[in-house]
């Protein structure tokens, strides 16, 4: 072994580990990483321009990969700025490592410039939170952080590192790449599993979530489609299977089609695999209760303390998504019926899924998204961040198998942008559409800089009704016509796209939507459509006055 300093060593591992890029902002806190990084070509730095873009960037990262996306900040305001994205990698079950320069080990609790007690801070929301002490023990501490990040439910984990630790020249003995851990699922509970199919009559499943993956989605849409069993994703996991699968039944969440909810609320019999069954895909623990009377449950997650947590399993399986998925694709069981209602979920979907033009308003959404699906391939990623406007997409547009949807089910703002500038570097061969409301774009928009930076070819849209939209909506629901700290300024979209160095387009009708669309799709880089919509149009199925008036009602 020869002597080198701890972001060296540190550098050395996540290279070792298989790392090809990470996002960071800068700090004085974390240089001997960062001269590190000068020297290893095998891993890209990707500079963003604030860290909650850096922290957003490493949660998107660690979606379409599956593997950790790593994320460089420095101490106090940076590391504060970057809690965002580590709660939204902690509620999506997303792979993901936040490295923290931190002050010198001697300054300690002196409450010295910019100090935080980090593993403190980052504790509640992350899987695991700690502070590296000595260089020697680097190649442990990420070799467990990659572990802790993939192992069971995967999710985020801290490590800070204090700057006089990363200038330590010591010697350390390098770790070997971290082995993939996939934990089948007991037979005898798959067999069990096959026994409760058998006495259903209205089964459903609910997928998406936790240990996710290709693999699991080709399978269960096999098995599923050979069972006839309705599948519907949990929030914000639409691309748990290709929605052209002639047994998916939309999503849940925000805005479900009544019909699936009626489906849930039948059924004998739901299969939840992934799935926490949170309070968005469950409207608040009613659609299905934590006891479900009259309803099987069989749970399956990778995380054993998650099954039995908040919901009551008849069946609890512990098991890797993919490793499940093939199980029960590949079972045979002779007795077992095809149901008849996986078909029609799907054809109740389609019909719910297809936008039908609304009287009298200028740029109509649900029209928008039915031009986006002739032009785009079904491999586009779409990401977006939260508020009404995400509400069209997540009906109207059909999802291809994944990953092609970064939408957080935690409900931040701000993601759309830095979430599609990711995904843009990652696969530099397919669509990438960021779409964001007004609100929201600005939660991030100076991420534009980064994409220009690295020539990330993404398609923006705005819509913009001049408002906070979904606060609007329950300010109109709780307070009708008392409208209090919603209403936005906002400035010209399209210009500040071309500020930086990109191509733009204003449209304020439906035709001018599609005309722009047209032209977007034939260039390069960024390229922004601004839409200049009405507020009254509040979501994909009520307006403003429908909402006073119920409310008076």
């Amino acid at each position: 072994m020869t002597k080198r300093t701890g972001g060296r060593i540190l550098v050395d591992q996540l290279r070792i580990q298989g790392c090809d890029r990470i996002f960071t902002v800068p700090g004085e806190s974390f240089l001997a990483v960062l001269d590190a990084l000068h020297d290893t070509p095998e891993i890209d730095t990707v500079v963003c321009r604030q860290e909650g873009g850096v922290s957003y960037m490493a949660d998107a990262d660690g979606k379409l990969t599956g593997r950790p996306g790593v994320a460089f900040v420095t101490r106090g305001p940076g590391a504060t700025n970057a809690t965002a994205g580590v709660h939204v990698a902690f509620q999506d079950s997303t792979p993901m490592i936040l490295f923290i320069g931190d002050v010198a080990r001697g300054d300690r609790d002196r409450e010295g410039f910019q100090e935080i007690d980090f593993p403190a801070f980052f504790g509640p929301i992350a899987k695991w939170a700690a502070r590296i002490e000595d260089a020697r023990r680097i190649p442990e501490y990420i070799y467990r952080a990659y572990r802790v990040a993939t192992a069971g439910r995967p999710g985020p984990v801290v490590l800070a590192l204090p700057e006089d630790m990363l200038r330590d020249e010591v010697e350390a003995l390098d770790r070997p790449r971290v082995p993939p851990v996939a934990e089948g699922p007991d037979p005898g509970a798959v067999q069990a599993l096959f026994e409760l199919l058998k006495e259903a009559t209205d089964p459903i499943a609910i997928v998406g979530g936790a240990d996710w993956s290709p693999r699991a989605a080709h399978h269960f849409a096999n098995f599923a489609f050979r069972h006839g069993i309705p599948v519907a994703a949990a929030f914000r996991r639409q691309d748990a299977i290709a929605n052209s699968c002639a047994v998916y039944a939309g999503q849940l969440g925000y805005g479900p089609n009544p019909k699936l909810q009626q489906r849930i609320r039948d059924a004998d019999l739901i299969l939840a695999v992934g799935a926490r069954l949170g309070e968005s895909t469950t409207d608040g623990y009613t659609l299905i209760t934590p006891d479900h009377p009259g309803q099987t449950l069989v749970h399956v997650h990778p995380d054993p303390n998650e099954l039995g947590h908040v919901y009551h399993a008849d069946l609890p399986i512990c098991s890797d998504m993919g490793e499940f998925s093939e199980m029960i694709d590949e079972w045979i069981d002779p007795d077992v019926v095809r149901f008849s209602c996986g078909e029609k979920a799907h054809a109740e979907w389609l019909e719910w899924s297809e936008p039908k033009p609304r009287e009298g308003v200028a740029l109509d959404l649900g029209p928008c998204v039915a031009a986006m699906r002739e032009k785009l391939p079904e491999s586009s990623i779409i990401c977006n961040g939260a508020g009404n406007f995400s509400g069209w997409w997540h009906r109207y547009w059909r999802y291809g198998c994944m990953p092609t949807q970064l939408a957080p089910t935690s409900g931040t703002m701000g993601y759309g942008l830095p979430a599609a500038v990711a995904g843009a570097l990652r696969f530099r061969d397919r669509p990438v559409v960021c779409v964001a409301g007004d609100g929201d774009f600005l939660m991030n928009g100076q991420e534009l800089a980064t994409a220009a930076q690295y020539g990330a070819d993404l398609l923006v849209i705005i819509v913009d009704n001049g408002f906070y939209g979904t606060i609007r909506m329950h300010q109109e629901r709780e307070y009708p016509e008392r409208i209090s700290a919603t209403q936005l300024a906002n400035p010209d979209f399209a210009a500040l796209a071309r500020a930086f160095g990109g191509w733009a387009e204003t449209a304020d009708t439906t035709q001018g939507f599609v005309a722009a669309l047209d032209q977007a799709m034939g260039r390069k880089g960024i390229r922004l459509i601004h839409c200049k919509t009405d507020v009254e149009q509040i979501t994909n199925a009520t307006t403003i006055s429908s909402l006073r008036k119920n409310a008076k009602a």
